[in-house]
């Protein structure tokens, strides 16, 4: 079935030029304007997946008559994407955690060995180690913040002692008593590059449903303040396991 496609505006009365119309039945917007097919243009451009389409348009086309509403839909992406921001971001990459415990982690061999013995090992050739050494020996900053309880549920004790593997390649893994971490909130989220946060949404059963990406300034900056207060109170995970 053809769109409906309402003309919203240009930035000239010239036919042929850039311009913006809406989809009456979705709601998106179809940008109108020179194809960017350069090869070496396109290999700039982040995330453009196959059979994906850029085009050029002037500043002022989006300035002028892009969508003024001030609420904007979640964008919500799925793990794969997510994942890929681990592989493209340019300088840090930061997390904030704040759960009691995750079931990715209880789901984990590494997590009943623990239980068993009290240490829990590590598979260095897993993928997420092998890109975080790579990130972090390329001069990159990868690091996350854990809020813990008092006293710390079992989960937070195993992270607490993996916390050695993270570090070992490069990771700086930080910790917080909640009494400690008032004003920072309760979501989980990551920053990428300072301009773009990935916010996580669980379940009662502590399992991801959801990963939000936001890119809109205001919200971004409010994340980055809750990274640098907590960063300016959080100790090292070696600091912190002499006390706990």
């Amino acid at each position: 079935m053809a769109r409906q496609l309402r003309f919203t505006g240009t930035d000239s009365k010239i036919d042929g030029c850039p311009a913006l119309h809406t989809d009456e039945g979705t709601g998106e917007i179809i940008v109108q304007g020179t194809p960017v097919t350069d090869p070496a243009d396109v290999a700039q451009l982040k995330h453009f997946g196959e059979g994906e389409a850029a085009v050029a348009v002037p500043a002022e086309l989006l300035a002028n008559w892009g969508p003024k509403e001030m609420d904007q839909a979640p964008v919500l992406v799925d793990r794969t994407t997510f994942r890929r921001l681990f592989e493209t971001f340019e300088h840090t990459a930061w997390r904030l955690e704040t759960r009691l415990g995750y079931a990715s982690d209880r789901e984990d061999p590494d997590f009943q060995e623990f239980l068993r013995t009290g240490s829990a090992p590590c598979d260095f050739s897993e993928p997420w180690f092998g890109n975080i050494r790579s990130q972090t020996e390329a001069g990159k900053t990868v690091g996350r913040v854990r809020v813990v309880d008092s006293p710390m549920t079992v989960e937070q004790l195993f992270l607490l002692d993996y916390a050695r593997h993270n570090a070992s390649v490069g990771e700086d893994i930080r910790y917080l008593r909640r009494e400690d971490a008032n004003g920072l909130g309760s979501e989980d989220f990551w920053i990428f590059d300072s301009r773009l946060v990935a916010v996580l949404r669980f379940d009662e059963a502590d399992t991801i449903v959801g990963i939000e990406l936001v890119t809109e300034p205001a919200r971004v900056v409010r994340y980055s303040m809750i990274r640098d207060a907590a960063m300016h109170h959080a100790v090292a995970y070696d600091e912190f396991a002499e006390k706990a």
